[in-house]
């Protein structure tokens, strides 16, 4: 293999991880579960820090699993309050990072939750294959904890 066609491949790895990614964030907006559904592959690695008083976060391996999540998050939060914005996004061949700023209100509780996030995602033949993400689990906690 030439150096020029190991860059267009490379070129070619990011540009589909990049749009796969891009079509998980509108999929995400949009509340499309079936589109997530088809973006995440049959078996995820999924990581995200368990917090048992939190009712969406909870451990997902396949790709309807993790799909649910954006519903289940949906059920118990203020669509009105949800705020989400991507200050960095980074490709490198099948990896993607994203960081930037989250913020909600729990439902049951009334009470809002915010911070920083950072959210790997790997792209595999044109599915996601993994979802890890760090936030703020202490603000959320504390959220979901009634009075």
């Amino acid at each position: 293999m030439t150096v020029k066609s190991a860059e267009s491949k490379a070129s070619s790895t990011a540009e589909t991880t990049r749009r796969v990614v891009q079509e998980f964030l509108a999929a995400r907006i949009a509340g499309d579960t079936g589109r997530l559904v088809a973006l995440f592959a049959d078996d995820v690695d999924w990581m995200l820090a368990e917090n048992p008083g939190v009712p969406w976060i909870r451990p997902r391996s396949t790709g309807a699993e993790c799909a649910a999540q954006s519903e289940e998050l949906a059920e118990h939060t203020v669509a009105e309050d949800a705020r989400a914005s991507v200050d960095t996004f980074l490709v490198d061949g099948t990896d993607a990072v994203l960081m930037g700023h989250l913020s909600g209100t729990v439902r049951a509780t009334g009470k809002s939750f915010e911070g920083p996030f950072a959210l790997r995602l790997t792209v595999e033949e044109g599915r996601i294959t993994r979802h890890h993400l760090y936030e703020n689990s202490m603000s959320i906690a504390g959220a979901c904890t009634p009075s």
